[in-house]
């Protein structure tokens, strides 16, 4: 397999930063604010050590996420990996995937991952076939003190149809890429569950390209984890092409859970809905959602719409929501974004319990209501009810 190396991307006229960015040359050097001008390296030596002071690190607790900025070499056993369902035997082809194709590191854990990630998993999805079953990648972390590195390819070739589910449990320092490749035509639907015990930390970044006529449904759903912090970048690439990008998360007293989602719209008629929707309850729960769409001068016909929507349940927990959208073209259906973070709806409760539901379980029914959107988005019927009863023992966990 051909490891792909290169230069950090730079403009020309412009000058390093410590942030990791790059910004004009002025009397005063300013950092990078738009995530589509962000450094891009496969070489961690190109990234400075995150301190929190950072664009893309400021929401980030970094001194949890240390282990995950040593460029070491991951401990052996720290997480085994497991593919089940169509496509498990193929699952664990290794050296031979388009790596690098898509996928360019853009922070520190994510170049480290790749140096430290010789080979990759690649699921490959055979031309104009559409799977019946999921298939299944099972992450499952050995120790909170072992670290891990891993690169998932996952490619949907020409008209295929499938869907792919990684899963995350038990605890490890786990620095990880996935890499999805949408050929012309395919759907290609990703949910990545993160349910790992609380003294885990894990940083993802998620790349995707979805070429002409293709679609890509991509979920991210986290419950459990000391700090997780997931990115995902979607690039609508080809004329037509679509992308759902949804996250579900629900954070306790001390979790750290993230998003910092992009969706580059670059071909023309291309199409993207944009919804995560969280709830946090107990004193330091924490949730961080960052929202970027570019839509690029040849991005004409486009229709974009971003949202998050968070429900805060108790006293000391915080909810942090910043959605941007920069637009290069005026030739466009529509663009736009919202962000929402509240308490109960007190009408709502007045309603319930006008007829005669206790308060206790009006709040229930209203979390499970807000949150069931999302569940009912990732089409995989299994995995809504299990997420159903997760969020109703998150509740009841809350309740006593």
């Amino acid at each position: 397999m051909t490891t792909t190396t290169t230069t950090p991307r730079q403009v020309p006229g412009n000058v390093p930063h410590t942030d990791g960015g790059w910004g004009q040359t002025t009397a005063r050097t300013i950092p990078v604010q738009t995530r589509s001008a962000r450094l891009r390296s496969f070489v961690p030596a190109d990234f400075a050590r995150p301190t929190g002071r950072e664009v893309n690190w400021k929401q980030t607790p970094v001194a949890r996420l240390a282990p995950l900025f040593d460029d070491v070499a991951g401990d052996e056993g720290a997480v085994g990996i497991s593919v089940t369902g169509p496509l498990a035997a193929a699952g664990l082809t290794v050296g031979q995937a388009p790596r690098g194709e898509v996928f360019e590191p853009e922070d520190l854990p994510s170049a480290i991952a790749w140096s430290r990630s010789a080979e990759a998993l690649y699921i490959a999805v055979p031309a104009n076939e559409e799977l019946d079953e999921p298939v299944v990648v099972e992450f499952i972390g050995a120790a909170a003190s072992l670290r891990a590195h891993a690169h998932v390819v996952i490619e949907a070739r020409e008209n295929s149809s499938a869907t792919v589910i990684l899963r995350h449990e038990g605890s490890a320092a786990f620095a990880q890429n996935v890499e999805i490749i949408v050929r012309p035509g395919a759907r290609l639907n990703v949910v990545s569950v993160h349910r790992w015990d609380d003294d885990a930390v894990h940083a993802a970044a998620h790349q995707a390209r979805v070429e002409r006529d293709g679609s890509l449904r991509h979920s991210v759903v986290s419950f459990g984890g000391g700090v997780v912090r997931v990115n995902p970048s979607v690039d609508l690439a080809g004329a037509g092409s679509e992308g759902e990008v949804y996250g579900l998360s629900f954070a306790d007293a001390g979790q750290h859970l993230e998003s910092q989602v992009y969706v580059h719209h670059r071909g023309p008629q291309t199409r993207a809905d944009v919804l995560y929707k969280g709830a946090l309850q107990g004193v330091g729960a924490r949730s961080v959602w960052i929202g970027d769409v570019l839509i690029g001068p040849d991005a004409t016909g486009t229709d974009s719409y971003e949202a998050n929507r968070n429900l805060v349940l108790t006293e000391g927990a915080r909810a942090d929501s910043i959605p941007n959208l920069e637009i290069e073209t005026g030739d466009i259906q529509g663009a736009g974004h919202a962000s929402a973070t509240g308490r109960f709806d007190d009408e709502q409760l007045f309603y319930l319990q006008a007829r005669g539901i206790s308060e206790d379980e009006a709040r229930r029914l209203v979390v499970i209501g807000f949150l069931a959107e999302i569940v009912q988005k990732l089409r995989v019927p299994d995995l809504e009810a299990e997420l159903t009863a997760a969020i109703e023992a998150e509740l009841a966990e809350g309740i006593a």
